[in-house]
Formats: C-alpha cells, structure tokens, sequence
C-alpha cells in the first residue's frame, strides 16, 4: 500500500483509497478539466473538495501541495518510477495524465503539438478572459457604473470563440476525429461562460455554431456528465 503520510494535504483530506490517485479539487471550469480526464481515462482515484467558502484553499496543508492555493491538485501515489508523484496546474495535470496512459494525445509528433498548441490556448486565452468576462458580468464587478472592463473581456471572448468557431469547421473536436485533452480543456470554459455566468447574449454566442455543435457533443460525453459533478458536495 502507498503511503502517503509524507504529504500534509493527507492530515487534512485523509486518503481511504491511498493506492488510488487523489485528485483536490471542485468542480469548477479548471477543476473538472481533470475529474473529467480521469472519468474518460477509466483511472481509479479518490476525490477531495476543497471547500473555498471555508477557506480550505488556504490552509498549510493544502499550500503544502500547491502554494499557489488553487485547484486542482492531484497526488498520485504510482508516479514516475513507481514513486509518489504530487502536482498542480489543471494544464500539467492532463498532460501527465495523457502522458501516464497513453491516450487522450495523438502520437504522431505534428498532432500531438497541436493539441497541446490548443491547450495552451485554452490556458492563456480562454480561461482567463472568460473567467474576468465572468467577474464582470455576474460577480461584483456587475456593480461597477463603468462597464468598459466588462466590454473589454466580452469583446475579448467574442475574438476568443470566433478563432474556435473558424478552427472547428470540417473537424468534429479540436484534432478532427480525435477527442483529446484539448477539448477537455476547453469546453468546460464554454459550458460556463454560457451556463454559470450567463454570458451567452453579452457575447452572441449563438453565432458561433460551430462552437454551440462541439460543446453539445462535449457535454453528451458519458463520462463528461459525470467529472462535471465531481467532487460532489458534502451531504
């Protein structure tokens, strides 16, 4: 059995499953980019919330896996090497996570760099317009008189789902007939900027049919329906 004693996060969020991968996290755009891979993988794992309105982000344990006290995180007790292996950052995690079974990333070297060309994306564009488009439009920034911030991030992911809507003509997913992480990466982003921030006339969204076909496949996903929940809120 794995020990995982050695990892602070562990005092706080015991594992019962310890052989199991442990995945941190909550079921946001960024944390279910993760329990969405580990679903469509097949992967066993155990998952942990942590609780934000509790402030569990910020708690020496949790800042002892990833000091920059966001989710996800995982541990995985058969790493590299048969050695326990602990990570941050939603990107990295399903790249190692691809990388670890093979699958969810092309093979071939030219296809393989372009779904990680499309994670990156994903990274540095969508996420984060979309998630201060969100600030904005739904949060406190909706109380702002000056909506220049707000039409800032709105123009901005309007240009962001008009390079997806363009990329996705002919193709079924982001690689054509492949699905990959890449659009694991993405399309929780979509889900939300149109679902939870109810951002979907602000930017036109139903312009973008391309998108609109893409993320109805997305969230068709069997496996998809079920990362979106998790991990589950305490009863």
């Amino acid at each position: 059995m794995s020990d995982l004693s050695v990892f602070p996060v562990n005092q706080k969020w015991p594992a019962a499953l310890p052989d199991r991968l442990q995945l941190y996290s909550l079921p946001t755009p960024n944390g279910v980019k993760v329990s969405i891979a580990l679903e469509e993988l097949g992967l066993p794992y155990e998952a942990h919330r942590v609780a934000f309105e509790a402030g569990e982000q910020m708690s020496p344990e949790f800042l002892a896996l990833n000091p920059n006290n966001k989710i996800p995180a995982i541990i995985d007790p058969d790493g590299p090497g048969g050695k326990p292996l602990a990570l941050f950052e939603s990107g990295a995690i399903l790249l190692y996570l691809a990388d670890k079974t093979g699958r969810l990333l092309p093979r071939d070297p030219q296809a393989r760099w372009h779904a990680i060309q499309w994670l990156m994306f994903q990274m540095g564009g969508v996420g984060p317009m979309f998630g201060q488009l969100g600030f904005f439009h739904k949060f406190a920034g909706k109380d702002w008189e000056d909506k220049r911030p707000r039409d800032r991030y709105a123009g901005e992911a309007k240009r962001l789902l008009a390079v997806l809507d363009g990329h996705l003509r002919g193709r079924e997913w982001m690689l054509g007939d492949e699905y990959t992480i890449a659009d694991i990466a993405i399309f929780p982003w979509v889900r939300n900027l149109v679902g939870f921030y109810g951002a979907g006339e602000l930017v036109g969204f139903e312009a973008f049919g391309e998108v609109r076909r893409v993320l109805d496949a997305f969230v068709a996903r069997p496996a998809v329906q079920r990362g979106l929940e998790i991990p589950r809120k305490e009863s």
